[in-house]
């Protein structure tokens, strides 16, 4: 089955953007599975030299090696065919646990004269099959291991043993707990494989996190805030300016004619405005400032530790700033200027009442002409920067 049939038959298919982690968990299950060939080849040919030395039948080191092989090549071929994908453990870690310790205790039951050598790869499988394990799977892994190694040492009369008698015996046993060695090593290897992974995902997750955050605050065309987020700027500020008794002011922003900017030069030259607008705002703002989209061509400044007549003066800068920006990329005829509304926050006030007096303070400003800040409650000539 090609990956194309496969995604087409699982229940409701897969998205594209699922098909690259499912060829990775292929390829690594691919890589176990040959390892794990490796290994059953590797105990054939130690059962082999056990027959050269007299100790096993040849027949010993032939069954075990089909069975081994034939095992390893059934699973790799439904990995292949992506069978796994349909459990939530993609490895099947529990099978293949269990498989392979069941092929170890035939070993044993089959090979007894060298039996404790297949009781100590049954340690290793569980070993490393406990690296991918929840509690409970490894506690189903254990019990079947127990209850088969109980059935093969109480049950039968087979005499499992390590031979030890002649030189060439003792040199194989040397071999095996050697190469059992490097199976274990290899399992704590894999274990810091997969630790090391594990750190390298966990440091992904906090940088998907951290951009999630940072594009649910923010609005997609300006980069400034969204409303949400600087409703919860301008909320905390207040809280903070109550318990620390310092000014706190805000300015409501306002596009002159914007509408007239996209009638005339079409909506993206529109939202190319504003993008600039913002960009040069938040050039400008100090560092404990919040700027926010509050909708349209309306952006809404959050002024800590100003009073309203710096927090007037603050904001005609910006508007200085941006009646200087040169719109010719966008046309030679293209004018862009802003009018603002400032208030101060007073003493146990909510924020709805002091974006009421700047939105007050913002009309203000335009029925005087527009491109001007007024301060609201302030006198005409105090209010007016043009």
């Amino acid at each position: 089955m090609t990956d194309t049939a496969f995604y087409q038959t699982t229940a409701g298919g897969l998205d594209p953007s699922e098909r690259k982690p499912v060829r990775k968990r292929a390829r690594l299950r691919r890589q176990m599975y040959l390892a794990q060939g490796a290994s059953y080849i590797v105990d054939a040919f130690l059962l082999w030299l056990y027959h050269l030395a007299g100790t096993t039948a040849a027949s010993s080191a032939i069954v075990y090696l089909i069975i081994g092989l034939g095992w390893t090549v059934s699973t790799l071929a439904l990995s292949e065919h992506h069978f796994n994908e349909r459990f939530q453990d993609h490895y099947l870690t529990v099978p293949q646990s269990i498989g392979s310790t069941t092929i170890q205790l035939g070993a044993i039951y089959l090979a007894p004269e060298v039996g404790f050598y297949f009781v100590c790869i049954i340690f290793i499988v569980l070993g490393f099959g406990a690296l991918r394990m929840s509690a409970r799977q490894t506690g189903i892994v254990w019990t079947f291991a127990a209850i088969g190694l109980t059935a093969v040492f109480t049950c039968t009369d087979k005499a499992i043993a390590m031979p030890m008698g002649t030189p060439a015996e003792r040199n194989i046993a040397l071999l095996c707990f050697v190469t059992a060695l490097g199976r274990c090593a290899f399992t704590g290897l894999y274990g810091a494989s997969l630790r090391e992974a594990l750190y390298r995902r966990g440091n992904e997750l906090k940088t998907a996190y951290a951009r999630i955050e940072e594009l649910a605050q923010t609005d997609e065309l300006t980069g400034a805030l969204n409303r949400r987020y600087i409703m919860r700027a301008l909320n905390d500020e207040a809280e903070r300016m109550e318990r620390a008794g310092t000014p706190l002011s805000i300015a409501l922003i306002d596009l002159d004619f914007f509408k007239l900017i996209n009638d005339t030069y079409g909506h993206l030259a529109g939202d190319e405005v504003l993008r600039n607008v913002s960009l040069a705002f938040s050039a400008e703002i100090r560092r404990i400032d919040s700027l926010g989209r509050y909708g349209g061509e309306e952006f809404l400044l959050v002024l800590p530790c100003l009073g309203k007549e710096e927090a007037v003066a603050a904001v005609d800068r910006l508007r200085m700033i941006v009646e200087s920006i040169d719109w010719s990329a966008i046309s030679a005829d293209l004018r862009v200027t802003m009018s603002a509304g400032v208030a101060q926050f007073r003493p146990i006030e909510a924020p709805s009442d002091v974006l009421n007096r700047a939105d007050q303070a913002l009309y203000q400003a335009k029925d005087a002409g527009r491109n001007r800040v007024a301060g609201f409650g302030m006198a005409h000539r105090e209010c007016d920067f043009h």
